[in-house]
């Protein structure tokens, strides 16, 4: 597997965490020293692990905005 690079430019926000201190959250991510990208991911303490997540581009965030602010919910 190649190598990679990221740096939490932003930590925006824990949407939950779980017994083990790992926690779901929303940051501003730079992945390989590209530009950064909204990012929902587990996280462990400190942020020295990280699970699988999704990365969204502003356009694609404001899409799912849009999209949940439609959603009866």
């Amino acid at each position: 597997m190649a190598e990679f690079t990221y740096e939490i430019q932003e930590q925006i926000g824990v949407l939950s965490q779980n017994t083990n201190g790992w926690s779901r959250q929303i940051n501003k991510i730079s992945w390989n020293g590209r530009e950064p990208k909204f990012d929902i991911r587990d996280w462990a303490p400190n942020n020295e692990k990280m699970g699988k997540g999704i990365s969204l581009s502003m356009e694609e965030l404001q899409i799912l905005k849009d999209i949940l602010n439609s959603m009866d919910i």
